[in-house]
């Protein structure tokens, strides 16, 4: 995947209404603008085991990029360093 690729391709949290760390991650990629795609675990039937089938954990939030990466529960630090190094904000 190129640099434009991934900087086009979309990112998707996996996350629940309920979830503290959710709705901080959520919160972040709002105020940077970021667009992502959002799975409800409490909507989506099958979400909660394509989280799991990602991370291998029961954590949320599961943050898929488009390099193939992911990151469960992320700090605010460790999210925007991502989203940094993938091109999506200034660094």
């Amino acid at each position: 995947m190129t640099e434009a690729t991934a900087s086009a391709a979309p990112i998707t949290m996996y996350g629940a209404e309920w979830c503290g760390d959710c709705r901080r991650s959520k919160k972040l990629l709002a105020t940077l603008g970021v667009a992502y795609d959002y799975v409800d675990l409490e909507v989506v039937q099958d979400g909660a085991d394509r989280a799991h089938a990602i991370s291998g954990r029961t954590q949320i939030p599961v943050i898929v990029f488009p390099d193939d990466t992911h990151l469960v529960e992320p700090t605010d630090r460790d999210l925007h360093a991502k989203l940094s190094a993938l091109g999506r904000i200034p660094a």
